[in-house]
C-alpha cells in the first residue's frame, strides 16, 4: 500500500467556501514557500472563482497571482479546477478560446488541471484535455457526484469509462455538497478501483459533517489522493482539515509522511490572517445539515444568503431551499455545481422573490433549457420547457460546435489597455469586467471600480461631494456643502441629475443657525431661504406618471448585450411586451430585463455599467393609447 497523498485546497476551495474568495495574493505569496516544504501531493491555487474575483472585486489579475505563486513554489505541482467548456466562467467558450486558456495556464505554471462538466456530458471535455495533454499537464477529469433517481454507480462507472477513453490520466470523484456517504464511497472507488488501473482522488466538503467517515472508507477502498485545507480555513462549507486528516492515517499503511508540526506552523500564519482580516471559521449550520434533502453546496448557500441580503430578503432563505430541489427536478436532476447550481439558485431566487414561478427567466436558464450547456442527466418537466423556450428550438449536438472562433474577436475589441494574450482571454470570457480592471490597472477611473474591496486612495472632501451630486447626497452632506458655499463667493450652486434640480443658494443654512427658523424667516428678496429646494421640469412631472420598469434584484446594468454592440433600445423607441431592454448582472448570471408593457421608452435612468438596487427604476414607459 502506497501512502496516501493530501491536495491542499486553502488557496482556492478554502477560501472560496468560506471567505467568498476575498483571500489576496500577497497573503497567499507569505505562506507558499513553508508549503511547498511540506511535501504535498499537489497545491491548488487558481482556476474556479479565484479568477473572476481577482478581476471583479480585488483589482488583481489573476494571470500575476499565478505567476507569482510558481515563482515561489519550487517542489510541489501546481493545480487548478478548470469547468470544462465553462473554464473559469459561467458559460460556453468556443474552442479556440478553450485551447488558448488551458495552454496559456500551463505556460504560466499549471501541473495539474482538474476539469469536469456541471452536467457530467463528457463532449464539454473533448476540447480541454485533449489540449491539456498536448501542453504537458497532468489531466485529471471529474465524475460531479450527486444523488437523484438517474446518478447510480452504473452512471458513475460509464462516465468514468468515457474519461479514460478520451485520455484522462487521473479520476476525481467530486463531491461538491458534500452528499457522499463513508460505505457508499467505499463501494463507488472499490468498483472503480476493480474495472481501472489509474489514480483516484476524492473531493468533498464537510458541509454535511461526512466528510472524515467518507475520506477514510475511500482509502480503505484504494483512493489514492485527498482534498484537504489548513484548519483555519477547514469544516464547514470549506474540506476537512489536512490535519485531522493526517492525524487519522498516521502509523497506519496509508500514512501520508506529512509533518503534523509543519502542518500547524502553516496553520497559525492563517489563523493569523483569518484574525486579521475578521473571517469566521467554517461552521455547521441547521440549513447545512439539511443538505441530504436540498443538495446544495455550502459555497452555494453562502452565495444564496449573500443574494438574499442583497435583495433585502434574507429571511426567505428557507423559501429558497425548498424551492431549489424542485427546481432541480424539473431541470433534469443537474448536479448542483457551477455553472448549474447558479442556474438552478438563481431561478429558485427569483421563483421567490416574484411570487410567480418562472415568470422571471434568466437567459442562462433558456440557454440550459434549450440545451446550449449539454444534455441534462434526464428529461426536463415539459411543461416548464414549454414555458421557459416558447417557439426557440432545442439543441441537441455539442453546445460549442454553435460557437464562432472568440480570440480574434477579443484582440479586436479589448483594445489598447490589454497588453498580451493573458489579457485578450481575461477579455473573452469576462468582457466587462476585464475592460474595468485593464482601465484600472492603467490608472485610469471607472465609475464604480474598483469595488469597495480593494484599496483606494483618499479623495478630497470637494471630490466626493462632487461625485454625491450625481448620485443621492444626504442631508449631512447637503448642509456641509452649503456651509463651503457660505464661506466662499459663490452665490448659487444647482445640483442636477436626471429626475431633480437641486438649487443651493448662499445664506439659505447659516453656519450654527437653526434650519427651522431660517424656513420661518425671509432673505432679502422675500423668500423663505430653504436648505433645499427642488425645481422639476414640465417634461420630469411628465415623466413621473409614465410607466417605470424597476429593477427585480441588486446588481449591475448593462443597456448592450456586448461592450462594442448597439443596446437594445433607446429614447424614442416603440417596444413590444416581453422585448428585452436591458441586462442586469446578479448572482453571477445575464439576466434579461422584459418590457411588461407595450409603449414608447421616454426616458432611460441609468448609464451602461451603473449599479442597481433592487426596485430602483430603469426605464419609463409612455403606454400605448
Amino acid at each position: 500500500m502506497t501512502r496516501v497523498g493530501i491536495t491542499e485546497t486553502t488557496l482556492r476551495d478554502g477560501h472560496q467556501s468560506l471567505w467568498a474568495t476575498r483571500m489576496r495574493t500577497r497573503d497567499m505569496v507569505a505562506a507558499v514557500e513553508m508549503m511547498d516544504s511540506i511535501g504535498y501531493h499537489s497545491l491548488e491555487v487558481w482556476g474556479g472563482a479565484t479568477f473572476d474575483v481577482c478581476l471583479r472585486f480585488l483589482g488583481e489579475d489573476p494571470w500575476e497571482r499565478l505567476r507569482e505563486i510558481k515563482r515561489h513554489v519550487k517542489k510541489t505541482p501546481l493545480q487548478m479546477l478548470l469547468r470544462g467548456q465553462s473554464l473559469v466562467g459561467y458559460q460556453h467558450y468556443p474552442d479556440d478560446v478553450v485551447e488558448s486558456f488551458v495552454e496559456k495556464s500551463v505556460e504560466n505554471g499549471i501541473d495539474i488541471i482538474r476539469v469536469f462538466d456541471a452536467l457530467n456530458d463528457i463532449r464539454n471535455l473533448e476540447t480541454s484535455i485533449r489540449v491539456g495533454k498536448k501542453a504537458g499537464a497532468h489531466m485529471q477529469a471529474a465524475v460531479a457526484y450527486t444523488v437523484s433517481p438517474v446518478h447510480t454507480i452504473e452512471h458513475y462507472i460509464d462516465t468514468v469509462s468515457s474519461l479514460k477513453q478520451m485520455g484522462a490520466d487521473s479520476i476525481c470523484i467530486k463531491d461538491m455538497a458534500g452528499l457522499l456517504t463513508p460505505h457508499y464511497a467505499y463501494e463507488l472507488v472499490s468498483r472503480i478501483k476493480e474495472k481501472y488501473d489509474c489514480p483516484i482522488q476524492l473531493h468533498s466538503h464537510y458541509i454535511g459533517g461526512l466528510a472524515v467517515g467518507t475520506y477514510l472508507k475511500a482509502v480503505e477502498a484504494g483512493v489514492d489522493v485527498l482534498d484537504a485545507a489548513s484548519v483555519p480555513l477547514a469544516f464547514g462549507a470549506s474540506q476537512p482539515p489536512v490535519e485531522t486528516i493526517v492525524r487519522a492515517l498516521k502509523n497506519t499503511p496509508y500514512d501520508t509522511g506529512l509533518s503534523m508540526k509543519a502542518l500547524f506552523e502553516v496553520a497559525s500564519y492563517f489563523e493569523k490572517l483569518r484574525q486579521d482580516l475578521g473571517q469566521k471559521r467554517g461552521l455547521t449550520r441547521i440549513n447545512d445539515l439539511r443538505v441530504f434533502e436540498h443538495q446544495v453546496p455550502g459555497g452555494m448557500i453562502t452565495n444564496l444568503i449573500s443574494q438574499l441580503e442583497q435583495q433585502n430578503a434574507s429571511d426567505r432563505l428557507p423559501e429558497v431551499l425548498e424551492e431549489i430541489p424542485r427546481v432541480r427536478e424539473e431541470m433534469g436532476y443537474p448536479p448542483l455545481v457551477t455553472p448549474t447550481s447558479q442556474i438552478v439558485g438563481t431561478q429558485a431566487v427569483l421563483n421567490v422573490l416574484t411570487g410567480e414561478r418562472y415568470k422571471m427567466v434568466p437567459g442562462e436558464v433558456r440557454s440550459y433549457v434549450q440545451g446550449l450547456y449539454g444534455k441534462p442527466p434526464a428529461p426536463i418537466n415539459k411543461e416548464i420547457k414549454a414555458k421557459i423556450l416558447g417557439d426557440r428550438e432545442e439543441y441537441a449536438g455539442r453546445p460549442a460546435d454553435l460557437l464562432e472562433p472568440g480570440m480574434e474577436k477579443a484582440r479586436k475589441d479589448a483594445g489598447d489597455l490589454a497588453k498580451s494574450e493573458e489579457d485578450y482571454l481575461s477579455y473573452a470570457i469576462f468582457l466587462e469586467v476585464a475592460q474595468k480592471f485593464f482601465k484600472y490597472r492603467a490608472g485610469e477611473q471607472t465609475p464604480g471600480y474598483p469595488p469597495e474591496e480593494c484599496v483606494q486612495p483618499e479623495n478630497n472632501k470637494a471630490n466626493n461631494l462632487a461625485v454625491k451630486g450625481e448620485q443621492d447626497m444626504n442631508i449631512a452632506e447637503i448642509k456641509e456643502l452649503i456651509q463651503l458655499i457660505n464661506q466662499s463667493e459663490i452665490q448659487e450652486l444647482i445640483l442636477e441629475n436626471k429626475n431633480n434640480k437641486i438649487v443651493l443658494r448662499k445664506g439659505s443654512l447659516e453656519k450654527g443657525h437653526d434650519s427651522k427658523k431660517s424656513k420661518e424667516s425671509k432673505n432679502q428678496d422675500g423668500e423663505a431661504p430653504s436648505s433645499v429646494q427642488i425645481e422639476k421640469t414640465a417634461s420630469e412631472k411628465a415623466m413621473e406618471s409614465a410607466h417605470k420598469i424597476k429593477s427585480p434584484m441588486v446588481g449591475t446594468f448593462y443597456s448592450t448585450p456586448a461592450p462594442d454592440a448597439p443596446p437594445f433600445v433607446t429614447v424614442g423607441d416603440i417596444v413590444k411586451k416581453g422585448q428585452i431592454l436591458c441586462i442586469v448582472e446578479a448572482m453571477k448570471l445575464m439576466n434579461e430585463i422584459e418590457a411588461d408593457i407595450a409603449g414608447e421608452i421616454v426616458e432611460i435612468m441609468l448609464e451602461n455599467g451603473e449599479p442597481v438596487e433592487y426596485g430602483q427604476p430603469m426605464f419609463s414607459i409612455k403606454p400605448n393609447d
